[in-house]
């Protein structure tokens, strides 16, 4: 089951402030999208909107041509998963299971168990009395559980220590091969979760400044680096995201694909022409000054 989600001039306003800004995209593969932006850069206000947790101020965003806002069928359709406060939560996993699986269709529990298993949670423990980690990690595996062809994880890892983070990883990758859908990761942890991408989403002041493939977007940038002079020389018209230098040996890094003769010309300086990180072209993208 393959869902299109579309945003056209989408915008939502508390008060005078704009979260969002005339926003536009459309997301109709199964694929994993990676949502980037900085604080406050209108991420968890779109997934509300999407997730029917709010309507926007004007403009529109449909599931499949539906507005999901208080529409029963697209809403189970969506699965959103955040991080949660659970101090008032006097249920334990297995009864947070069996309530979950009433009201989604596409439920799995033996494959809930499977994770529960994997991240060693307590099963009778309340989970008012699990650790932020723990409760991370119930949450994440109610949602790939869940099976929703829209699962939405917003920043659902804090408090989950690194190799729970990885198992985590693992089982998202694992599962989308297995039951492919839209899911969509919003996360701070760039350099970490990048792998995970098959397709990025950079926010910006509440506007979408980017939708590119994965693939394709870390060819936006190279480094080069060798002696320092040679450097200087041969990056003096290109637009630099970062340098560091260690003695006489520098090392730059460009936005902007360099064309054969290019590479063929860094070769012949003596230059090493490397690829750059998601993350680096994610600060330069979202600057203060962009």
């Amino acid at each position: 089951m393959t869902l299109t989600i579309e945003g056209t001039d989408l915008s939502l306003a508390y008060g005078y402030h704009h979260a969002l800004k005339n926003l536009s995209f459309r997301l109709s593969e199964n694929k994993i999208y990676g949502f980037l932006g900085r604080n406050g850069a209108g991420k968890t206000s779109l997934l509300s909107i999407l997730a029917s947790f709010r309507e926007q101020t004007s403009g529109s965003l449909t599931i499949d041509g539906k507005a999901p806002f208080e529409n029963p069928h697209v809403m189970q359709q969506v699965a959103f998963i955040y991080s949660k406060d659970y101090k008032d939560e006097s249920d334990n996993v297995k009864e947070m299971l069996e309530s979950v699986e009433r009201y989604r269709p596409h439920f799995d529990g033996e494959y809930a168990q499977y994770l529960i298993q994997k991240f060693n949670l307590p099963l009778d423990k309340k989970i008012k009395e699990f650790s932020k980690g723990m409760q991370s990690a119930l949450n994440v595996t109610i949602g790939l559980a869940c099976r929703a062809p829209i699962t939405i994880f917003d920043e659902a890892y804090l408090g989950m220590d690194a190799p729970t983070r990885e198992i985590f990883y693992q089982a998202l990758l694992e599962d989308q091969a297995k039951h492919p859908r839209i899911m969509i990761i919003s996360t701070h942890l760039v350099s970490e979760m990048d792998y995970l991408f098959d397709e990025v989403l950079i926010l910006h002041k509440g506007s979408v400044v980017l939708q590119e493939e994965y693939e394709s977007l870390i060819t936006k940038g190279v480094s080069i680096t060798g002696a320092a002079n040679e450097v200087d020389e041969f990056v003096q018209s290109m637009k630099l995201l970062n340098v560091q230098q260690l003695g006489n040996t520098k090392s730059v890094m460009v936005y902007g694909e360099l064309t054969d003769r290019e590479r063929k010309h860094a070769q012949q300086r003596g230059l090493e022409v490397g690829p750059i990180s998601l993350q680096d072209l994610f600060i330069h993208l979202t600057e203060e000054g962009n």
